[in-house]
């Protein structure tokens, strides 16, 4: 499945990219996630959490950096998750771009993503929604981590070590998929 974001950061292009190849800061910011080992320049270990219900998922994850284009600001992570107790798998290809914006900097991120298992008994349109919030959250934690203040920085990333809620992010999701539905029938 293919996934689209897009979000913009209050930061030059240069300062965007130096956060974008630090990896150990910027895996912190995704919501459940925790970086475990800096293995080398360009692989990482860490662990991914998810809540479903009652339910919580941990997946280990492997990074890889397998292109970086500094002339182009485009960089590509291929991550490889396993469920800790087998309940499924997860493998995406991340490209991220940056572009001069509006005197700040947009960064564009396209995700391959491929589910197997558990994991993947939940439609495309869930995923996206779900996707969707997940970039705005990590969006608001790279624009706290390219903040002047330090302890902005560490709220910012404090508040995305707890583990995702799918149940949140699924009535989040459905509200804006009946508020879609109603939009077009009174169009």
């Amino acid at each position: 499945m293919r996934l689209e974001n897009s979000f913009e950061v209050d930061a030059s292009a240069e300062r965007a990219w130096a956060l974008l190849m630090d990896v150990p800061r910027i895996v912190p910011c995704m919501p459940g996630a925790t970086l475990d080992e800096t293995v080398d320049d360009s692989h990482w270990k860490a662990t991914m959490q998810v809540k479903i219900g009652p339910i919580g998922l941990t997946f280990a994850t492997d990074v890889e950096r397998t292109e970086a284009d500094e002339a182009a600001r485009r960089v590509k992570l291929v991550a490889n998750a396993r469920e800790t107790r087998n309940r499924g798998r997860a493998s995406a290809t991340i490209d991220s771009s940056l572009a001069p914006a509006d005197g700040g900097t947009r960064v564009d991120i396209v995700t391959d993503l491929t589910l197997s298992g558990a994991v993947a008994q939940y439609g495309r349109g869930m995923i996206e929604d779900i996707s969707s919030q997940m970039v705005t959250t990590f969006a608001s934690c790279l624009q706290a981590q390219l903040g002047e203040s330090a302890q902005e920085a560490e709220a910012a990333v404090a508040a995305q070590s707890k583990p995702i809620s799918g149940l949140s992010l699924f009535f989040a999701s459905l509200g804006r998929r009946i508020a879609r539905l109603f939009g077009r029938r009174s169009q």
